[in-house]
Order: C-alpha cells, then sequence, then structure tokens
C-alpha cells in the first residue's frame, strides 16, 4: 500500500474508538474537549496511516429534568487502520 492511500478493509488490522459526545447531563463536555474530539477523530482519519470509518455506534440518552426533557447523543466511530499509529503512543 503506498503512503497516501486510503486502505480497503482487508488492509484494517488495527481499529481504534474515537467517541464523539457525551450522555450524561451531570458532567457534559466542554467546548474545548468537544474540540479535542474533533481534533483526535480528524487526525485518525488524515495523518499517516490514514484511517477510514469502518462503523459507528450511536447512544442517545433521554432525561427528564423537571417538566423538561433532554435529549443528548454520543457517536463513537470505529477507525480502522493497516496497523497501529506510532502517535497513538505518544497520546498514552
Amino acid at each position: 500500500m503506498k503512503r497516501n492511500e486510503k486502505p480497503t478493509l482487508t488492509d484494517v488490522h488495527y481499529i481504534k474508538l474515537v467517541p464523539m459526545g457525551s450522555v450524561n447531563p451531570n458532567n457534559p463536555l466542554s467546548d474545548q474537549e468537544k474540540e479535542k474530539q474533533a481534533a483526535l477523530l480528524n487526525r485518525c482519519l488524515n495523518d499517516y496511516p490514514k484511517g477510514i470509518i469502518i462503523g459507528k455506534d450511536i447512544t442517545v440518552g433521554r432525561y427528564l429534568i423537571g417538566e423538561h426533557e433532554l435529549t443528548m447523543e454520543k457517536i463513537t466511530y470505529h477507525v480502522g487502520f493497516p496497523r497501529k499509529p506510532s502517535w497513538e503512543d505518544e497520546e498514552s
């Protein structure tokens, strides 16, 4: 596989789960945390080795607070890579 090619499903040997959002009304995400989540997803899809989204889980939480109904959503993207990115060890 060449450096700038996106992997196909047969090339996927490592999967990273990237969460976006939160379903916990007691601990909402700050704008900085939301930007950090989006930056991680962008890094997975744009840095070397490039990943591809191979699936996603959607979790929806519905809460009744007083007389108001609150709906929150969290999406976890499954990003596949041909190998574990070296930059992932740097984040730990």
